[in-house]
């Protein structure tokens, strides 16, 4: 007789004894030191840790934007250190949108042009109304024709945001994305971050050094000189100290 129990679902993201180091011959420095972690489909985790911790580099190793020197890293059950550099380009712009801290806006282009520019590349031919759709979703309806020099650092991260999630991506990746905003405008980002997250189900992983945010996240991994000691579903300030 069959067993009734559920098959498990594939983790979204999957690193297995990930080493990276970055520079050469005496300035090289070993970044990640034999990282291994899971984060399940649908989950919302945040990385914290120092300075110089090393959780910005995971990141974009979970991004796909850096190879790790060995180990093996999964994305949606894919082994991406399999793919070429034009495979790789091709499955993130699908499969991962990405929020950086300063913005990465195009300023000869509209907000428009900026959001649309993923879907472009992907040959989609309704790249324009997508791209419309997602800054309405942001609520920057209004917005569409406006130069990032034109808008708000708040009015910029949320085009930022449109343009990571305008592929409908099933990871999400955030390095930061208040760093720098105000109160105000990082609170607003914040809250359309997780409430778009929540209605898409898509995986969300953030470096933060905001432990309400922090907080806000599912599970909290702090790591430390490259290594992560700790892996648990509560934060603290003190977990989050320098």
């Amino acid at each position: 007789m069959p067993s009734s129990a559920a098959t498990p679902s594939r983790p979204a993201i999957e690193l297995r004894d990930v080493h990276l180091s970055l520079g050469r011959a005496a300035a090289r420095v070993h970044i990640l030191k034999g990282v291994s972690l899971e984060v399940a489909s649908g989950e919302a985790v945040g990385l914290v840790g120092p300075s110089g911790s090393g959780k910005s580099t995971m990141l974009m190793v979970m991004a796909g934007l850096e190879r790790p020197d060995s180990g093996v890293v999964r994305l949606d059950g894919k082994d991406i250190g399999a793919m070429s550099e034009d495979a790789l380009a091709r499955f993130r712009g699908a499969r991962v949108g990405i929020v950086f801290q300063s913005f990465h806006l195009i300023p000869t282009m509209t907000a428009l042009e900026n959001v649309a520019i993923p879907l472009e590349l992907q040959g989609r031919a309704d790249a324009g109304a997508i791209a419309a759709r997602e800054l309405r979703a942001v609520g920057l309806g209004e917005r569409l024709s406006h130069y990032p020099a034109q808008l708000s650092g708040g009015e910029q991260q949320r085009v930022a945001l449109a343009r990571a999630l305008a592929p409908n991506p099933a990871i999400l990746v955030a390095d930061e994305p208040t760093g720098n905003l105000d109160e105000t405008s990082g609170e607003s980002i914040v809250e359309l971050m997780f409430a778009l997250r929540r209605e898409r189900g898509a995986t969300l992983v953030l470096v933060t050094h905001d432990a309400t945010l922090a907080a806000r996240c599912d599970r909290t991994i702090r790591i430390r000189s490259g290594e992560i000691v700790s892996d648990g579903r509560e934060t603290t300030d003190a977990a989050l100290a320098t």
